[in-house]
């Protein structure tokens, strides 16, 4: 992925530690715009069923919102889309650096306008500003699912586990019945290590997510910030810099 692969036939141990960072920063966000406003901004169905809930409380402003909120998750995998799905399919060069910079600039923006009373009081009653708050860590994670997606073949999703979970549990059966299916047992293997990995790096987020934002508050944001930023620079180097020292 760092290098613009378009298959994850070939689990280098950078995709890997990129995987489990996102793994781990999603269960971050999950937790911190739950305890900042009372609903995960990565569970797309959550959001449907709350519409009906509200919808039937004939509470429009709580209704509109809930099903706006999850058309900015479709936006972020939107924008991931243009930005990896698109080049990758006409032979071009990904742009990872531009994907995971949005990521990193939303996160940021969340810290500081947390910081500064943006949006309202860290679990708080949800109003407008909760509102935008969801908004935005729901675009952050259509962006970080969309490009992780795009790039995996749909194989590796890093921001809910309904699927990953899925997938591990067929894969399971995959290498429990290997005597049946030979060709599929040394992939299934690795598959499933790389799924096990990614729910627990996606509860290890979560964990430490919680003790972080139930201390910090809204400054609790600075850890996903911390990764997304990390990661930003990763690709940085990896598909700007890294090239340039070489031709120099």
């Amino acid at each position: 992925m760092l290098y613009g692969n378009e298959s994850i036939a070939h689990y280098s141990k950078a995709n890997i530690v990129v995987w489990m960072i996102m793994a781990f920063q999603a269960g971050v966000l999950n937790v911190g715009g739950f305890l900042a406003c009372h609903r995960f901004v990565s569970h797309v169905t959550g959001f449907a069923t709350f519409f009906g809930v509200e919808v039937s409380k004939d509470s429009l402003l709580h209704a509109t919102g809930m099903l706006a909120v999850p058309g900015f998750f479709l936006l972020g995998a939107m924008i991931s889309g243009q930005l990896v799905d698109v080049p990758l399919r006409t032979k071009k060069k990904p742009r990872y650096y531009i994907s995971f910079g949005l990521i990193f600039l939303f996160i940021l923006t969340v810290l500081i306008g947390g910081m500064q009373g943006i949006f309202g009081e860290f679990g708080g009653v949800l109003d407008k500003r909760g509102y935008l708050l969801l908004a935005i860590l729901c675009l952050v994670c259509g962006l970080q699912n969309g490009t992780i997606s795009t790039v995996s073949h749909s194989v590796i999703r890093t921001t809910h586990l309904t699927g990953i979970t899925t997938d591990l549990g067929v894969g399971l059966m995959r290498v429990l019945n290997a005597r049946s299916l030979p060709r599929l047992h040394h992939e299934e293997v690795r598959a499933n290590m790389m799924r096990g990995g990614i729910i627990l790096f996606f509860f290890l987020g979560s964990i430490a997510g919680a003790f972080v934002f139930f201390r910090f508050a809204f400054a609790g944001f600075a850890l996903p910030a911390l990764t997304s930023g990390s990661l930003f620079m990763a690709m940085i180097y990896f598909q700007i810099l890294k090239k340039r020292w070489r031709r120099s």
